[in-house]
């Protein structure tokens, strides 16, 4: 059964995404080019929105990278069994 997508009231842009997770803008544009988020494309709607599930996985990442992790670790062991 595939994922419910989720509906456009309960997402956020970026700067929203940001201050929700506590980081800067830029730490989320860094793990989107790294490929470590993805965020959520609304059809017909322009712009990069974020989900309470993908805010969750940026403190994920925050917190296991401030514990010692490299990024490249927490992709490779972390978020690709998820």
């Amino acid at each position: 059964m595939p994922a419910e997508k989720p509906s456009p009231e309960s997402l956020v842009r970026i700067s929203a995404a940001a201050q929700a997770a506590g980081v800067s803008k830029q730490t989320i544009e860094y793990y989107l080019m790294l490929g470590l988020i993805e965020p959520v494309r609304i059809e017909g709607r322009h712009g990069r929105f974020f989900d309470d599930e993908l805010i969750k996985r940026i403190r994920l990442i925050r917190q296991l990278n401030k514990s010692g992790y490299t990024l490249r670790d927490i992709r490779e062991t972390y978020l690709t069994n998820r």
